[in-house]
C-alpha cells in the first residue's frame, strides 16, 4: 500500500434524478499515469469533481495518502485579457511557490524562455506548459489534469505526453488524467480506464485497444486509427495553487478556471 497515492472505490454520483457515475473504482501509484477516456457526456469531469472535492457523491469512498500535495490543472483558464501579467508573475502567484522553484520547474518544462512574455501572447502549447509549471511548483506527489491537450494543435499535443511522461519518470509522482483524445495519450499511459458513466474496460493501452466494450463505444474504424505502441517504464486551482470549487469563468481562481461535467 505504501506507493498508492489514492483510490475511488464504488463511486456513484446522480444529478437531478439522471446517473452520471455508476459504481467506479480506481487506483494511483507512485510514477503512474493513469488516463480516463471516454465520449462527451460519459463522466469524465465529474470524476475528476468528485475526487477533488468539488462535488460529493452519493455513494463510494475516496482513500488519498497522508498529507498528499495535488496539482491540478483545469480543462479551461480564462485570463483577463488587460491583466498585466507575465509568465513569471502568474506562476509566482501560486502557493508555496518560490523563484528557485520557478526557475526549476520552467526548465523541467521548457518554459524558461517565456518568463518575462504577457501571459496573454501564449500559444496554446505554451500556456499549457505554463500550466504544467504552475501545477508542479508545489512539488505534488499527484497531478490531476482535465484534457491538457485542449487547444494545442496535433505536434503539440505529443509534445506535451512525451514531456509528462519524462516528468514523471524524474519525479515519480503520479498522474489522473483525463481525456477525450484517442490517438496520443493511451501511448503514454500505464493504465486506461474507459468510461461511460461505469468502467466499460480497463487496463494497459494494448489491452484496451482489443477490448470489445472499448471498440463498440469508439468504433472499429476510430480505434483502429489509433497508433498505440508499447513503452516500458521501470517502475511500474486558483492562483495560489489550491483546489477550489466550481466557478462562473473569469471570477474565481484568480484566472477564472471553468469545469465543464
Amino acid at each position: 500500500m505504501s506507493n498508492i497515492l489514492t483510490s475511488l472505490e464504488n463511486i456513484s454520483l446522480s444529478i437531478a434524478g439522471k446517473k452520471i457515475l455508476d459504481n467506479v473504482s480506481l487506483t494511483i501509484k507512485s510514477g503512474q499515469i493513469v488516463t480516463i477516456i471516454g465520449p462527451n457526456g460519459a463522466g469524465k469531469t465529474s470524476l475528476l469533481n468528485v475526487f477533488l472535492g468539488l462535488q460529493k457523491a452519493q455513494e463510494g469512498t475516496i482513500f488519498r495518502s497522508p498529507h498528499l500535495c495535488i496539482g491540478y490543472i483545469p480543462q479551461q483558464v480564462a485570463i483577463d485579457p488587460h491583466l498585466p501579467l507575465t509568465v513569471a508573475d502568474f506562476i509566482l502567484l501560486a502557493k508555496d511557490s518560490s523563484h528557485e522553484r520557478l526557475s526549476q520547474v520552467t526548465a523541467d518544462v521548457v518554459a524558461s524562455h517565456l518568463l518575462e512574455k504577457p501571459i496573454q501572447a501564449l500559444s496554446g502549447g505554451e500556456f499549457q506548459r505554463v500550466l504544467l509549471a504552475r501545477a508542479l511548483i508545489r512539488q505534488p506527489q499527484l497531478l490531476v489534469l482535465d484534457e491538457p491537450a485542449q487547444g494545442v494543435d496535433v505536434n503539440g499535443q505529443a509534445q506535451l505526453y512525451q514531456l509528462l511522461e519524462k516528468l514523471v519518470k524524474q519525479h515519480q509522482f503520479g498522474v489522473l488524467m483525463v481525456s477525450h483524445d484517442l490517438h496520443l495519450v493511451m501511448a503514454k499511459s500505464d493504465q486506461v480506464l474507459c468510461l461511460n458513466q461505469h468502467i466499460c474496460c480497463s487496463g494497459s493501452p494494448e489491452d484496451i485497444n482489443q477490448h470489445p466494450e472499448y471498440r463498440k463505444l469508439f468504433s472499429t474504424i476510430e480505434s483502429e486509427s489509433i497508433s498505440v505502441y508499447t513503452h516500458n517504464h521501470d517502475h511500474q486551482h486558483n492562483l495560489d495553487g489550491d483546489i477550489c470549487p466550481l466557478i462562473q469563468q473569469g471570477k474565481a481562481c484568480g484566472t477564472g478556471g471553468q469545469h465543464h461535467g
